[in-house]
């Protein structure tokens, strides 16, 4: 991420974030781009789990404490009512970025008692405190699952979004819901995002794009789903980060309407590339790179170690980000090209496992 010289102080007051997620992949992304770019003080949550290698989320958080910016670290779930509270009533948060969640479509098939623990009991945690310590404004992640076998694309933030064919698509389509009440009950400014397939260096390993590379790296074979007949709108962290710490900085307006009662102040947006790719394309473009980066050796046969399977549960055919009102919003919108973006991981595979 571009390191930016810090904006000057002076017509803006320090505020105090909380970052749940901090240690996940976006979390220490935004962490990291805030301390770069602001004088705000930032209190980072994460309970560690080892969902993936926690080695990756301890790098992260070394990274975010080699900046030297105000950051605060606390190892805990928001899962933990008494620990959220004391959170809130210590720090009084300005703004509350809520990334932490359990992540991963296929795994919510496996162990659902996670998504109920993290991404309901958890948000509804935030919301409550958000309530009782009134915040300037709660961002919070949703995702683009939330819009399950829509056969409309590009994907709108106005389509309907009822019928999601896997529980974590159900989790987060409930956090939007849940927001939406407290924002009307209580007047608390919300934005849901729902975040498009986000890859990068030191993303999760569990995501595509890694775990192809940590199989080809093995030797191992790669399955890719649908016979190649998917495509995802890739989206680069750094365009995630930048959508999220544009939209922070912008809460929904409170107004009354005509009963009297507060218009909800809730917007959701859609933080996609706009662009989505065919799984055997961005196969291609990953392979090209990590034959670049030196991870894997110029004459490697990937035709060796690629196999076409049908469909998982839980999957979709396509994922495709309308952000025009993104765009409309905040005059901007994702850019990175996969082929850039695929770079910049393979660079860094290189380097961090030093292959």
């Amino acid at each position: 991420m571009q390191n930016i010289a810090k904006k000057e102080a002076t017509n803006m007051e320090k505020r105090t974030i909380l970052i749940t997620g901090a240690a996940g992949f976006i979390g220490a992304n935004l962490a990291k781009e805030i301390i770069k770019t602001t004088n705000d003080k930032v209190i980072g949550l994460d309970n560690m789990n080892d969902y993936y290698d926690v080695s990756l989320k301890e790098y992260r958080l070394r990274e975010i404490e080699a900046l030297g910016g105000d950051f605060t670290f606390v190892k805990g779930s928001i899962a933990d009512k008494g620990l959220v509270e004391d959170l809130f009533e210590k720090y009084k948060f300005d703004v509350v970025v809520n990334l932490a969640a359990q992540a991963g479509v296929r795994y919510s098939i496996t162990n659902p008692s996670v998504y109920i623990e993290s991404n309901i009991i958890g948000f509804y945690n935030i919301l409550e405190a958000c309530r009782h310590h009134p915040v300037e404004h709660l961002v919070y992640a949703s995702s683009s699952s939330v819009y399950g076998s829509n056969k409309k694309v590009p994907y709108s933030t106005d389509d309907k979004v009822d019928n999601p064919v896997s529980l974590y698509a159900a989790t987060k389509k409930s956090n939007e819901l849940l927001a939406h009440a407290y924002s009307k009950l209580y007047d608390i400014p919300s934005t849901g995002l729902r975040f498009f397939t986000v890859y990068g260096p030191a993303g999760r390993p569990d995501m595509a794009y890694f775990s192809f590379t940590n199989k080809l790296i093995k030797g191992n074979t790669i399955e890719i789903f649908n016979y190649g007949n998917c495509k995802r709108d890739f989206t680069y962290v750094d365009d995630i980060v930048k959508g999220i710490t544009l939209v922070m900085a912008k809460a929904p307006q409170k107004k009354t309407g005509d009963d009297g009662l507060p218009i909800p102040p809730y917007k959701v947006y859609n933080i996609g590339n706009n662009h989505p790719e065919n799984l055997l394309d961005f196969v291609q473009i990953l392979s090209e790179e990590l034959v670049a980066a030196g991870v894997l050796p110029q004459d490697y046969d990937f035709e060796a170690h690629k196999k076409l399977v049908p469909m998982q549960s839980g999957d979709v055919p396509i994922t495709y980000a309308d952000v025009s009102e993104l765009e409309h919003d905040f005059g901007f919108k994702p850019s990175t090209s996969l082929r850039d973006g695929l770079r910049a991981f393979a660079q860094w595979y290189k380097r961090f496992y030093k292959v």
